[in-house]
């Protein structure tokens, strides 16, 4: 009999956040994240999202053992604001037994219709800054630090629940060799002289700290038409500059700015971190804080985490600028592989963006909805 229980307590969230090391722990493949981090974005204390948003966290127990876990959320920006009456759920883990996944979804059913909302969705986080979406192919790549992995079964589970598609992910890479910048070396000289826009690198963080509110002001204008999208707060932009812009490599964030130096586009890259998380083991003492840093400095792979342009500036080759400012620092640092983080299917324009480096789609995900 499975039994379901909620978990409070900092050891039932330890258990929560440790269960998948066990799952996966022969996996060559699987990222695992850092317990600490993880423990955090769960702290109602420390995650800013809690202002606006709920979450309820399960265990699965199958009799003494530990057999599965989810997160129930509710957005409530996304419900009374936007009027999308979803539940969200996600870091859905499970063993192979239909009975575990069963039990576990019928708590987030019973969440949703309690308050009266229309459907559940997910996998998915808090935000359109969390993870997404259940690995449908390409298990055989090793994942990252900012998606989730999964056994080939769990699409299966899915199916035979009655959850239906809701949305498809792709994951593109390609080798740096493809980025030839005859196709936009030139063209970004003249988008820069016809509209009258420069360029804004980086050396140190410090830097980019004063410019990140502005940078996230743009990301909430660039992807503001896209399906279910929750604008981020000023008091999550806080919670990210500390959570994100500090962990990346400063030379690794590009601005444009235009004639009145406000930020107009933007690109956030991080250094590869996966085999250093796999060594680190999800701890950062005693040795996990020194694989990251060796990552930091000297992974050859990179993963292209955001690019947004402003509405005003899109389909005018405003990228050009941002992919030839990359260009000079990969080439620098002898990048060998660029990785781009999921990206809507539907999102046929940031597809247009990357055809002229040839990429390789290596990866689908999606999300999975019922109704209630």
């Amino acid at each position: 009999m499975i039994t379901i229980v909620e978990a409070k307590t900092t050891s039932e969230l330890k258990k929560f956040v440790k269960f998948p090391f066990t799952i996966y722990k022969d996996s060559p493949y699987w990222v695992p994240p850092i317990i600490s981090d993880e423990l955090d974005s769960f702290n109602k204390d420390k995650n800013p999202v809690f202002k606006d948003a709920d979450a309820w966290f399960f265990l699965a127990y199958d009799g003494d053992k530990l057999v599965g876990r989810v997160a129930a959320m509710i957005n409530w920006i996304e419900i009374k604001q936007q009027k999308v009456k979803k539940m969200r759920f996600g870091w859905f883990d499970f063993v192979d037994d239909t009975n575990v996944s069963e039990a576990l979804l019928q708590k987030v059913e019973e969440l949703g219709k309690l308050n009266d909302l229309e459907y559940m969705e997910g996998p998915v986080g808090f935000s359109n800054l969390d993870k997404v979406g259940v690995v449908t192919e390409g298990y055989d790549h090793i994942g990252n630090m900012i998606t989730w992995y999964n056994h080939p079964y769990y699409v299966n589970h899915y199916e035979r629940l009655d959850f239906k598609k809701e949305k498809e992910y792709l994951e593109n890479k390609f080798p740096f060799s493809n980025v030839k910048p005859e196709f936009f070396k030139r063209i970004q000289a003249l988008i820069k002289k016809r509209y009258n826009l420069k360029e804004m690198n980086f050396t140190k963080t410090k830097e980019v700290m004063p410019l990140a509110d502005e940078m996230f002001d743009l990301f909430n204008e660039s992807y503001a038409s896209l399906a279910s999208f929750v604008p981020i707060n000023d008091i999550q932009k806080e919670h990210f500059k500390k959570k994100y812009i500090s962990f990346i490599n400063p030379e690794y964030i590009k601005f444009v700015l235009d004639k009145n130096d406000k930020i107009i586009a933007f690109s956030i890259v991080m250094p590869s971190f996966s085999k250093a998380l796999q060594k680190s083991k999800g701890k950062l003492f005693p040795f996990g804080a020194y694989h990251l840093l060796q990552a930091k400095k000297h992974s050859k792979d990179v993963i292209f985490y955001l690019i947004g342009v402003h509405p005003d500036y899109q389909n005018k080759g405003v990228t050009a600028i941002l992919f030839n400012e990359c260009y000079k620092t990969f080439k620098a640092k002898n990048i060998e592989n660029c990785i781009r983080t999921p990206e809507l299917e539907e999102n046929t324009a940031i597809r247009q963006i990357w055809k002229n480096f040839d990429p390789e789609i290596f990866r689908r995900r999606r999300t999975y909805r019922k109704n209630l």
